[in-house]
C-alpha cells in the first residue's frame, strides 16, 4: 500500500470516529464499553500527545503546539521520502505516523484542540484519553523500532553457537 493511501485511510478513520463521538457525547461524558477497563470519554486536548502541556497556560499555546506538530510532521515526511520503496514495513509505519499526525493537526487548525475519546484504565492506573490518530502514531513508531532492530541484528549462522575449535575440527 502506498504511503499516501495509508495516511489517507488513517486520516479518514480518525476524523470519522472523532466526528461520531463528538456528535453523540457531550464534553466530559463517559460511556462504559468494558466497565472498569475502557470507556469512551469526550475530551478536548489543548496540549500535545496524551495531554502533555494540557494544563499549562501559555500565550499562543495552540499555535505553538500546532507548529511543533508540523515540524515533527516535516521530519517524518523527509524520512518517508528518503526511504526506499523496498522498505515496506518502514514505509507502512511512516504512513501510519503521517496519517495520525495529520489527523491531529486537522483538529488543531479547525478546532484549536484535539478530540480525544479512548479512555483506558485499570483500578488507580489511568492512561490519558487518546484517539485513533494517536494509536496510529504509536503503532507506526513501534513498527519503525521493530524494523530497525531487525535490520541491525546480524544474520545468525548455524556455526555461531559452535566453538571455533569445533569448527576447525580440532579437539
Amino acid at each position: 500500500m502506498r504511503l499516501a493511501a495509508i495516511a489517507s485511510v488513517v486520516i479518514g478513520l480518525d476524523q470519522a470516529t472523532k466526528w461520531l463521538v463528538a456528535r453523540e457525547l457531550v464534553l466530559g461524558e463517559s460511556v462504559a464499553v468494558v466497565p472498569g477497563l475502557f470507556h469512551l470519554t469526550l475530551v478536548h486536548n489543548t496540549g500535545m500527545a496524551f495531554g502533555l502541556l494540557s494544563s499549562v497556560d501559555l500565550p499562543y499555546k495552540s499555535l505553538l503546539v500546532t507548529l511543533l506538530s508540523m515540524a515533527a510532521l516535516g521530519a517524518v515526511l523527509y524520512y518517508a521520502l528518503s526511504s526506499g520503496p523496498g522498505e515496506r514495513v518502514t514505509r507502512f509505519g511512516l504512513g501510519l505516523i503521517l496519517g495520525g499526525a495529520l489527523g491531529n493537526i486537522i483538529d488543531r487548525v479547525r478546532l484549536g484542540y484535539v478530540v480525544d475519546f479512548l479512555d483506558a484504565f485499570y483500578r488507580d492506573a489511568h492512561w490519558p484519553a487518546f484517539n485513533l490518530a494517536d494509536s496510529a502514531i504509536c503503532v507506526g513508531v513501534g513498527l519503525l523500532i521493530l524494523e530497525s532492530l531487525r535490520q541491525r541484528s546480524p544474520a545468525i549462522s548455524p556455526e555461531a553457537d559452535v566453538p571455533a575449535e569445533a569448527q576447525r575440527g580440532g579437539s
